[in-house]
């Protein structure tokens, strides 16, 4: 349980960290690189946490997926990113497999 702990972490710290790679403005400015730096640290670390008990194939996949549709969600409320059908049911495909991967695969560690 505390594995699928570190995968959150480490999702939320990606997030934070790609929405303020845009507030950066090319590392330019002090507070939103920071952030940057400090959240993929954190994203990475407890990224590696998780690989101790969740396949490395599972975790990224949640990971990446996550991330992808976090990430869409914010570039709409804080950037004013339209997203389109074609947009909206890509990610809603990306949600579905992570779904089907964390709740229904059976896939696990040698």
């Amino acid at each position: 349980m505390k594995s699928w702990l570190f995968l959150v972490i480490a999702i939320i710290s990606e997030v934070v960290a790609t929405s303020a790679l845009k507030q950066s403005e090319g590392f330019t400015k002090l507070l939103p690189s920071g952030l940057v730096v400090v959240g993929y640290g954190l994203a990475f670390y407890f990224l590696s946490l998780t690989l101790k008990s969740i396949p490395l194939g599972v975790a990224y996949a949640i990971w990446s997926g996550v991330g992808v549709a976090l990430i869409a969600l914010v570039g709409w409320l804080l950037y004013g990113q339209r997203l389109d059908l074609p947009a909206l049911l890509g990610l809603g495909l990306i949600v579905a497999g992570v779904l089907l991967i964390s709740l229904i695969s059976k896939t696990t560690s040698h």
